[in-house]
């Protein structure tokens, strides 16, 4: 090819991008260890059927968005699609169901084959939180919380909406289902082709439908909080006096589905306007039967995870910062004496940069773009005495300093500059 460029539904994170992304994780991680979550890390590819087994092969995932492959030892491989599973059989092939409850919190890449789209791309990569052991809604209402406190430490909560629901417990479930199923069933050829075809597989995924037709039908349909029982009302009831109590507004969505049967009870997404067609920015759930679906035993879950691209977008970019010190040779006779200097200052802890190529003047004018502060400059002069010319890019001074008093020179006058910016 005449170009090389990334694969389709890829990008590379350049410095910037990197940084957002950073930015994202690390407000993540900091929130979430604020409740007890734990980091850890799961394989990024796994065998298929982690994923097959509670997605189930006729599912939109299976059948058209992962990537599946077979090793050379002839095992059926998939890329992870999500993380639920695999931390979920990280528990079950670790043995720490005996250590119950757990919480933990991971961030890295997913992959899904789909047409690629701002926000949303083949290889994306998603923050998120499992809290495995406990089954009362106090637990669903803490890794909201702990949502909720992620986006407000990003300054985006107040453009996010909570949408919040309850699928209820299977007994609730199943007597929707057929009421739901009756309703479809006498609409059944004015559904979308993607309807039609749910309504024998999975008919409450419906619900989700961005159809005009189908929203139109579903205007009438019953009501999944029609069918709750008692018990899952009481879920339902405890989770949403406890978001009052914390302060976390939320408001009552009854098409918000999943269509999965080990999803129960709370089912909740963070919806913004401000990202076009690709709302929503961080979503979970219930999910107490995926632990027996992967062939571990009954372990209830709740968890959510968020797409890092979508909120770096909604966040918005982070300024690239430079080092502040740069040390500068005057020529390259000078510039043995100028790494060392530049080492010197790093093992006292103060980033450095050694500008490359070109004339003093225009590295000086380079680095005070760049927003360093900061510049040691050395010629043979200051080679032979053991001393640095010291300037400062933004006063425009200048002074001479002592090689051997640099470091502790530099460190007072960063402070300082931290300190008067601070006042």
């Amino acid at each position: 090819m005449s170009r090389l460029q990334p694969a389709r539904g890829t990008s590379d994170l350049l410095p910037e991008a990197m940084a957002a992304h950073r930015r994202v994780i690390d407000t993540a991680r900091d929130a979430a260890s604020l409740y007890g979550f734990q980091e850890m890390a799961t394989p990024i590819f796994e065998f298929a059927e982690v994923f097959s087994r509670p997605l189930g092969d006729s599912s939109d995932v299976v059948t058209k968005e992962t990537y599946n492959f077979t090793d050379r030892g002839g095992e059926t491989l998939t890329l992870r699609p999500e993380n639920t599973a695999g931390v979920v059989r990280a528990m079950i092939s670790n043995g720490l169901t005996q250590s119950l409850p757990l919480k933990f919190f991971y961030a890295g890449p997913m992959f899904r084959y789909e047409r690629p789209q701002k926000g949303r791309m083949r290889q994306f990569h998603q923050i998120g939180i499992e809290y495995l052991g406990p089954r009362n809604g106090l637990a669903d209402a803490e890794i909201i919380g702990c949502g909720a406190r992620v986006l407000d430490g990003l300054g985006v909560l107040d453009r996010c909406t909570l949408h919040l629901n309850s699928l209820g417990d299977t007994e609730s479930r199943q007597a929707y289902r057929t009421a739901l199923l009756a309703f479809l069933g006498a609409h059944a050829g004015d559904l979308s082709a993607d309807s039609q075809a749910r309504l024998k597989t999975n008919p409450l995924r419906i619900l989700d439908s961005k159809d005009q037709g189908d929203r139109a039908i579903l205007a009438a349909a019953p009501r999944l909080d029609g069918f709750l029982n008692a018990e899952s009302k009481g879920h339902f009831d405890t989770v949403t006096a406890a978001l009052d109590k914390a302060g976390i507004v939320w408001r009552f969505d009854p098409l918000l589905v999943r269509g999965l049967d080990y999803y129960c009870h709370t089912a909740f997404e963070f919806i913004t306007d401000a990202l076009g067609a690709q709302g929503t920015v961080l979503g979970g759930g219930r999910y107490d039967g995926l632990s027996e679906m992967l062939g571990g035993p009954p372990v209830a879950g709740v968890g959510w995870a968020a797409g890092v691209e979508r909120l770096a977008m909604l966040a918005g970019t982070v300024p690239l910062a430079a080092p502040p010190v740069a040390v500068m040779p005057m020529d390259d006779e000078a510039g043995v004496a100028a790494y060392a200097v530049a080492e010197t200052l790093r093992n006292a802890g103060i980033a450095v940069d050694v500008p490359a190529g070109g004339a003093i003047g225009k590295r000086l004018k380079k680095a005070d773009r760049a927003g360093v502060r900061l510049a040691a400059i050395l010629g043979s002069d200051e080679v032979a005495g053991s001393t640095v010319q010291l300037r400062d890019l933004a006063a425009g001074t200048q002074e001479e300093v002592a090689q051997a008093d640099l470091a502790s020179h530099l460190a007072a006058v960063l402070a300082k500059a931290v300190g008067g910016t601070g006042a």
